[in-house]
């Protein structure tokens, strides 16, 4: 497992950290990752609708990502936030998305964990070491000591994704998000530094 932290131009290259182990590679979007995107996204539309907030009608245009791209590259620049494309590290295949958001510094060193799969990668355990890596980085490089996260308490999937990956179910939050147009209930979790790297572990 590794972690790149240099940036590259941004319309160029990745700008930020590159994060492999466990077969993935996960690093920032690029335009030249446009097409794949696109693709997965389009054809993952029915799969992805119920579990987000609304798409907009541009959604999935080059406009809109390069937009995209924008704001992923401000909240990297100030560490706010991280956005990762998830691939297979073999292949170089698309497989979904990932996101370290809402980070917070001072008292609460903790951060928002958020993803997405396209349908056809889905149930294969890719995105339970796509957060567990994720969270190997939060804890050990940004130094955090909390990742929290939430789903839909129907949304079974993710849950069990969260659940294999060591979050603990935390409790309930009404009207939490806006999910497909309404406001819904969400389940929270949370992850620990001290419980993903338990004491006798010898992790910094």
């Amino acid at each position: 497992m590794r972690w790149l932290t240099d940036s590259l131009p941004f319309l160029g290259g990745s700008d930020g950290p590159e994060l492999t182990g466990s077969g993935l590679l996960l690093r920032p979007p690029m335009m030249a990752d446009f097409p794949a995107w696109v693709s997965l996204r389009e054809a993952s539309r029915d799969f992805l609708i119920p579990w987000e907030p609304i798409w907009p009608a541009d959604d999935l245009t080059r406009s809109a990502f390069r937009r995209k791209l924008a704001q992923v590259q401000l909240e990297a620049r100030d560490e706010s936030g991280f956005s990762f494309l998830i691939f297979a590290a073999d292949q170089g295949d698309l497989l979904g998305g990932i996101t370290l958001s809402n980070i917070r510094r001072r008292a609460a060193q903790t951060a928002t964990l958020g993803y997405w799969m396209g349908e056809r990668h889905a149930g294969k355990g890719h995105m339970t070491k796509a957060v567990r890596l994720l969270a190997h980085f939060s804890f050990l490089e940004m130094k955090l000591d909390r990742v929290e996260a939430a789903c839909l308490p129907e949304n079974h999937a993710s849950v069990r994704v969260l659940e294999k990956a060591g979050f603990r179910r935390e409790g309930y939050a009404r009207g939490y998000l806006a999910i497909a147009g309404r406001r819904r209930d969400h389940l929270l979790y949370g992850l620990l530094k001290a419980d993903f790297f338990p004491p006798d572990s010898h992790q910094s």
